[in-house]
């Protein structure tokens, strides 16, 4: 009989940046189920790629003085990168601008414009370039769009649609009737509840841009991002070929909540349209933030997880993201939490199990397994305390890995618990031999239950005990195991956080792309300012000093992090930083481009917001043609920010 086969895929990451710990979440949550399903004898197939087309990546490369295909080949290699650092088990990576996924995308399409489906049109709408997604007005947050907080542009162009408003009926019925096609259950709410109202036809091409898949027989026409992307899932595994008849349709596809309406309405209906069968479930998790904060290069507090992997493991973070962010909601990721548990529940806990074995072992058996004798109550009671395979699976088929983890680490300590309560350095003889096997044999289950979770270090282990990392058909004691134990080494290293001292102060380099008299202040200016990530309203007190055209399109310097606040009906969000010499007050003026980070001497800049009355305790000035703060010199890429103000020249 052929073995049961599970897919998986992660969404497809836009390389335009470098991935952050938010997608490494997403990697390795996909990596778990992956392997677990592995564990129990499954044929699995794990996909993740990169998404590289659309307006984005094509303005950004732009910027950069590259091609789109020069911009994505560089960053795709940081992703690749990030699979390899974090041990991920993926068997395939697609790219959307491999010549498979290109056909794929032109045949899917035309088959669908060949039923009628797509026709010609004229589209006129909202649209956020940042989430390469049409909006409505009810879908947007105080007139921005909800991602990114940003305006969208009103675009007007002809388009090919998508009569996906005939799949509504179709599509409610069916997540009604599988209630296991999305979770978690508030994300299967949330998608019944706005598939209430009118399900629209979707623009699928755009002629505004070049860099995406030209339309059959229309090449001024691209294939509409998202209608490209999501093809991934069946160009992935050789649509419409073998690969593609054994392993779809996909038992999960792991995306963040804010992509769950392209996966589980667009995604669907483009598979209903094709007569393709549908996913099995859609699995949409929560964000992640940093330390309590939202993750934002503005705050500058973005985690590059391929930087955290090499100052601590893979296996830390894996441990740490699986155990304690709860499945399908927000998390937050703190190296010092990250520290802790690794020292504690990975060194500690199973890493001093093994090292106090090993040393028993190769003390009173020159390294080999004892063999074991008469079992008494209390292996009995170790025995029962193994967690129980269908349970640990159906947490699993639930999305609740961080209560399987629980219970796999409450049988870690109890197996430390029978080591103290059985005291084997007291022991000789067959007793002392039981004792010893018993501990080798849960050591060897254990390196099985912690594989999807701990691979590196679990292969370590099996590999330290002389055995086979076995399925999780193995779980379970057996008197039979022989073999040699690795000399005692640690299994994990152990980590110290020191915490950084950071800046007070976040400032970056701000261009001023607007400037208007406020209307109810006779002496303020309302300043809008590009920090490349954004743009930043500034109610700006500099109207008695400088002209209107004197502030345009000079970069300055902006503070961030300063708490925001309502001047004259106009919240402000930060403050644009001015020398001040005698009666002359002007801005600090820099050469650099929006958004580049000011540094405070050696220190980091600092994330939260401060009240404007702690910016006034520190002590900014001019000294020797470089800005000081507190005695430490402002730099941008690390050199001094120089001026000619004399020397004492405040800054405020």
């Amino acid at each position: 009989m052929p073995k049961e086969t599970y897919y998986i895929t992660t969404a497809i990451a836009y390389p335009n940046a470098k991935p952050h710990i938010g997608y490494a979440y997403e990697l390795i949550m996909a990596d778990f189920l992956a392997r677990w399903n592995s564990l129990l004898g499954k044929d699995v197939f794990f996909l993740t790629g990169t998404d590289e087309h659309g307006q984005k990546i094509e303005n950004t490369a732009k910027k950069e003085g590259k091609t789109p295909k020069q911009f994505v080949d560089e960053y795709v290699t940081y992703f690749q990168e990030l699979c390899k650092n974090l041990n991920i088990a993926n068997n395939n990576f697609i790219r959307t601008t491999e010549k498979r996924h290109t056909k794929t995308c032109q045949e899917i399409f035309k088959k669908v414009q060949d039923k009628g489906l797509i026709y010609k049109g004229t589209y006129e709408g909202l649209y956020c370039t940042g989430c390469e997604a049409f909006y409505t007005e009810k879908d947007l947050k105080e007139g921005k769009c909800p991602n990114h907080l940003k305006v969208p542009e009103l675009l007007k162009e002809e388009s090919y649609f998508f009569k996906m408003s005939v799949f509504q009926e179709q599509l409610i019925k069916h997540i009604e009737n599988h209630p296991n096609f999305i979770f978690p259950e508030s994300r299967r709410k949330e998608i019944l509840n706005r598939l209430q109202e009118p399900l629209k036809d979707l623009s699928v091409s755009r002629t505004s841009f070049k860099w995406g898949i030209p339309v059959l027989g229309d090449t001024k026409h691209v294939i509409y991002v998202w209608f490209d992307a999501l093809l991934n899932y069946i160009s992935g595994i050789g649509y419409p070929g073998k690969k593609f008849q054994k392993y779809w349709p996909a038992n999960c596809h792991v995306v963040g909540k804010d992509i769950a309406w392209f996966h589980t309405v667009i995604w669907q209906t483009m598979l209903m349209a094709a007569d393709i069968e549908l996913s099995k479930t859609v699995y949409s998790h929560g964000f992640l933030t940093v330390d309590g904060q939202k993750m934002s290069k503005t705050l500058g507090n973005v985690i590059d997880p391929i930087e955290i992997c090499d100052k601590y493991n893979a296996d830390s973070i894996r441990y740490v993201l699986l155990r304690d962010v709860v499945p399908g909601e927000d998390g937050d990721f703190s190296e010092k939490n990250l520290v802790n548990r690794n020292n504690a529940d990975l060194a500690d806990a199973l890493g001093n199990l093994l090292q106090r074995t090993s040393t028993l072992i190769h003390k009173n058996f020159n390294g080999s397994i004892p063999v074991c004798g008469k079992l008494i109550s209390k292996e009995k009671e170790l025995e029962s305390a193994i967690p129980e395979i269908a349970e640990l699976n159906n947490l699993v088929e639930q999305y609740q890995w961080n209560k399987l983890i629980e219970l796999v680490w409450q049988y870690i300590h109890q197996c430390n618990k029978y080591v103290n309560d059985t005291q084997p350095w007291t022991l000789e003889g067959e007793r002392l031999a039981t004792v010893l096997y018993t501990l080798i044999e849960h050591l060897r289950i254990i390196s099985i239950l912690v594989w999807p979770i701990i691979p590196e270090s679990a292969e370590k282990l099996a590999e330290k005990l002389g055995q086979p990392l076995g399925k999780l058909k193995d779980a379970k004691f057996k008197k039979s195991t022989r073999g040699i134990v690795a000399a005692p080494e640690p299994l994990f290293k152990k980590f110290e956080y020191a915490e950084e001292e950071k800046s007070l102060l976040n400032i970056k380099a701000g261009k001023i792309i607007s400037a208007q008299k406020h209307p109810e202040a006779d002496k303020l200016y309302i300043l809008l300012v590009d920090i490349e990530t954004e743009k930043r309203t500034i109610v700006s007190g500099l109207r008695d000093y400088c002209t209107e055209q004197d502030l345009l399109d000079k970069t300055i310097l902006l503070l961030v992090n300063l708490t925001p606040a309502k001047i004259r009906g106009i919240e402000s969000q930060g403050m644009v930083l001015t020398y001040e010499h005698g009666s002359v007050i002007k801005p600090v003026e820099i050469n650099a481009k929006p958004g580049e980070q000011i540094t405070i001497g050696e220190l980091k800049p600092q994330t939260k917001n401060i009240l404007f009355s702690e910016f006034e305790k520190l002590k900014l000035q001019v000294q020797n043609n470089n800005l000081i703060c507190d005695g430490k010199i402002l730099q941008i890429n690390g050199k001094p920010i120089h001026t000619d103000m004399p020397n004492g020249t405040k800054i405020r």
